[in-house]
């Protein structure tokens, strides 16, 4: 007959196995996985073109001198001179910021936030 005195052994030796080749598939395929999400974009029309809008490039050099076209203006009175030369332009005209990469974040910044309060709201900076 049985002898109820042995102790049940439990053989994990096949589920370890299950469980490692698990492991290496999700190592495998989790950084190839994405996720996906929808967008639904704004229909937009193909007859205007982007190279006919009005524009302006502002340039500032690493001894922070600041040209717009032909024109030199300093820093420290650029508010000032921005508010009459933007007469001269419209408001929506875009507006790129071309600045010497040596300078502060800040001063950027500071530019950028004159121009959005002089009234221009298409103001992009350029990189290299």
């Amino acid at each position: 007959m049985f002898s109820w005195d042995d102790d049940p052994d439990l053989n994990i030796t096949p589920l370890m196995d299950v469980m490692l080749v698990l492991m290496a598939v999700l190592m495998i395929v989790a950084p190839t996985m994405t996720y996906e999400e929808k967008i639904k974009l704004p229909i937009g029309t193909k007859s205007s073109k982007l190279g006919n809008q009005k524009q302006f490039t502002i340039r500032i050099d690493k001894d922070k001198k600041i040209y717009i076209d032909n024109s030199v203006y300093s820093f420290s009175n650029f508010a000032q001179e921005l508010q009459v030369k933007s007469a001269m332009y419209d408001k929506t005209s875009s507006v790129y910021i071309r600045a010497d990469e040596s300078l502060p974040y800040r001063d950027v910044m500071l530019i950028l936030r004159h121009v959005k309060s002089s009234g221009y709201q298409n103001v992009a900076l350029i990189t290299e």
